[in-house]
């Protein structure tokens, strides 16, 4: 069975393959023994898009911005007065329903899915605005 211990006990008691491939005293060596855990633009660490798909949610929330309607010219938003009515996390909430339950049957899947997530990251704002935080020990 191979686990960390046997491969530790292997390294002290042989050399392994690697151990005179490389000077272990050179700063810039490429280190055969680890794994580069924080991954580079070729690298990429999301298995499922997650990047490419956050930035077009992104996009997606800058471009909502022109299209709200906006009360005078100080662009108070609809939701502002709703969140000065208390009602900012409910509002958000019942958006996300709104939308999760109409999913596809318009044929505008992806554009649900993008009001869904976007009800959901105003839904964070208010929650963390709102919520009582508790402090915990370290």
């Amino acid at each position: 069975m191979t686990n960390a211990w046997s491969l530790l006990y292997d390294e002290m008691t042989e050399h392994s393959e690697y151990y005179y491939d490389y000077n272990r005293n050179d700063l810039d060596r490429e280190d055969p023994f680890t794994m580069n855990v924080f991954m580079t633009e070729k690298n990429n660490r999301y298995r499922y898009s997650e990047e490419e798909i956050l930035k077009e949610l992104t996009d997606y929330i800058v471009r909502t911005y022109d299209q709200h309607y906006s009360a005078g010219s100080d662009k108070i938003q609809t939701l502002d007065l709703i969140e000065a009515c208390g009602d900012g996390e409910a509002f958000c909430r019942s958006n996300i329903l709104k939308y999760a339950s109409r999913y596809d049957k318009k044929g505008t899947a992806r554009r649900d899915i993008m009001k869904i997530l976007h009800y959901a990251v105003l839904l964070m704002h208010f929650n963390d605005k709102n919520a009582n935080r508790e402090t915990y020990n370290q």
